[in-house]
């Protein structure tokens, strides 16, 4: 037992509880294998409904992993219960992009200083217009750093949140289609949760960062393997986890 809040979606089941910072891929079994590659003394703190949540210490620095499922509405519930329940203070996403510029591609990490979306996420909080959701500058700036550290190939700028996965694109001509609209406008990746995890974080005065590694290319048609993916993916996660540490004091 722990002296922790229960939530519907989140039970914590050790007194060590969450870190400062979460890092949130979507996967339970990529949240899995961060915790048992990466953290020290791994602790499962969490797994309602099979969302699996992990606390152990990265260069001496308690941080947390817990996947958030697919989509705005499943990172909207953590995000809100992570901010609002547990302590938590810094959420950064961790997962795949697809890309829609010529320049941006497979392997490249994106780090999301916008989301644009076609989500209505921001009704909820009843604003004159829309919302720019922005990450958090201060963790925008880290990351740049950890990737320059590390040599990875990066991008800064937009993303785009969809609620949509599968578009229907047959029979739309190229100047109307959404996708090549984003384009022009020098959005640089398509995912489904930035957008949700900024406005929840500018809502509650926390910080969100949205950091992605390119799995595909929409206009090329190219993409990643799931074993790929897999070994691909470890550059970004080690840029959130220095995040994590370089914000453990801010």
């Amino acid at each position: 037992m722990s002296n922790f809040p229960s939530t519907p979606h989140i039970n914590v089941q050790n007194e060590i509880g969450f870190g400062k910072t979460v890092l949130m891929p979507g996967d339970p079994l990529r949240a899995k294998f961060i915790a048992e590659n990466f953290f020290e003394n791994p602790v499962l703190v969490n797994n309602v409904r099979g969302v699996n949540g992990y606390t152990g210490y990265y260069k001496g620095v308690k941080v947390s992993v817990m996947a958030s499922g697919m989509g705005m509405p499943a990172i909207g519930i953590y995000s809100h219960e992570l901010f609002n329940f547990f302590g938590v203070e810094n959420i950064i996403r961790v997962g795949s992009a697809g890309s829609i510029q010529d320049h941006v591609n497979l392997y490249d990490i994106v780090i999301a200083q916008g989301a644009t979306t076609d989500s209505n996420w921001h009704k909820q909080f009843h604003l004159p217009g829309s919302f720019a959701p922005i990450g958090n500058f201060d963790m925008m700036c880290e990351a740049v750093k950890a990737c320059q550290a590390y040599g990875a190939t990066y991008h800064v700028g937009n993303v785009n949140s969809s609620d949509v996965f599968y578009g229907d694109h047959i029979g739309v001509p190229e100047g109307l289609d959404s996708v090549y609209g984003l384009k022009k406008m020098g959005v640089l990746a398509l995912e489904m949760e930035a957008a949700a995890l900024y406005m929840n974080a500018a809502r509650y005065g926390k910080r969100g960062l949205c950091i992605c590694t390119i799995s595909d290319h929409v206009l090329k048609g190219v993409e990643t393997t799931a074993e790929e993916r897999q070994n691909s993916f470890t550059t970004m996660m080690k840029v959130a986890l220095d995040v994590a540490v370089a914000m453990e004091n801010k």
